[in-house]
């Protein structure tokens, strides 16, 4: 069984300029595990790598999907997967770098993919939530699937209402039929390194990064999406940066609010990355800014290797 190193950890911590130094170490490619990365023409907003880091060191899944076309972490788990064994058979080192809990997780432990969206039931469920709050949706799913309502933020929507969909439409609850759920084999170990800094000088890189971003044209990104004939509704345009750009030119909000908004949503978005990583006992946490980081990422893959062929 061979290994594959993993980088996780919050948005605006440096994941991709560490990637890329490991990378360059262990002779390896790197796979993008960043769920708006995967959509073309969404470039500044996600902070994707630029032409130059990608000139550097080859990168995978990124730029793959259309805005318009539906892309779940089942696809995702699949696709990784394949070009894992890509990578492989070049004889390079794969390394997964991003911050997308759900997909990391769908790579590493398989994910049930579950019964198609019917769009009847997303409807009405829409129409709840708008007359009576997502609170409803909610303890609706906690009658029918106590364990799925424990384990989803109350304020998550998305995901409380494919729970009550798949209940609705299976008759069983969601919880039950992951555990009843055919998984693809692991074929690999891995091996999962995560970045942490400090809340304060976090923030601090976030903001700076939201900052760049406006300079670089995001609201010019949003426009020209526009002009593509994106509707604002779609999945990854309901996402931090764009959907604050998309209220400001709707005249929601000045710029300024827009942007201001963006950094306290990035923030808070770090933060429940945070919470979720720190729930994986396997991950393995260094400070970004701790001497000679790369030396013990590569360190840490290589005592790895060494151990899974003892």
């Amino acid at each position: 069984m061979r290994m594959v190193l993993i980088i996780c950890g919050p948005t605006g911590v440096g994941k991709t300029e560490v990637a890329i130094e490991v990378a360059e170490r262990l002779d390896g490619e790197i796979i993008s595990a960043d769920s708006r990365q995967v959509y073309r023409y969404l470039d500044i907003g996600t902070a994707k790598p630029t032409p130059q880091q990608r000139e550097r060191i080859p990168q995978h899944l990124i730029d793959i999907v259309d805005p318009k076309e539906q892309f779940t972490a089942v696809d995702y788990g699949n696709l990784a997967r394949k070009t894992i064994q890509e990578v492989f058979k070049r004889e390079k080192t794969p390394i997964v770098c991003g911050g997308t809990g759900l997909y990391l997780r769908a790579l590493t432990e398989g994910f049930f993919d579950g019964p198609p969206a019917d769009a009847e039931i997303r409807v009405q469920m829409e129409k709840t939530a708008d007359e009576e709050g997502v609170g409803a949706l909610h303890r609706q799913l906690l009658q029918v699937d106590p364990e799925a309502a424990e384990r989803i933020h109350p304020h998550d929507k998305k995901r409380i209402i494919r729970a009550l969909e798949v209940f609705q439409t299976c008759g069983k609850p969601l919880s039950l039929l992951q555990q009843e759920g055919e998984y693809p084999p692991k074929e690999y170990q891995f091996t999962k390194v995560g970045l942490i800094q400090r809340r304060e000088e976090l923030y601090k890189k976030i903001e700076k990064r939201v900052d760049n971003m406006i300079r670089e044209g995001l609201l010019e990104e949003v426009k020209s999406l526009v002009e593509r004939g994106y509707d604002r509704e779609l999945v990854p345009l309901k996402t931090v940066g764009y959907k604050e750009m998309f209220e400001h030119l709707e005249e929601k909000y000045t710029l300024k609010r827009a942007i201001e908004l963006v950094k306290r949503n990035t923030r808070r978005y770090a933060k429940r990355q945070l919470t979720w990583f720190r729930k994986d006992k396997e991950i393995h946490w260094f400070e970004i800014e701790v001497p000679k980081l790369i030396d013990k990422i590569v360190e840490e893959y290589r005592g790895a290797i060494i151990e899974l062929r003892s």
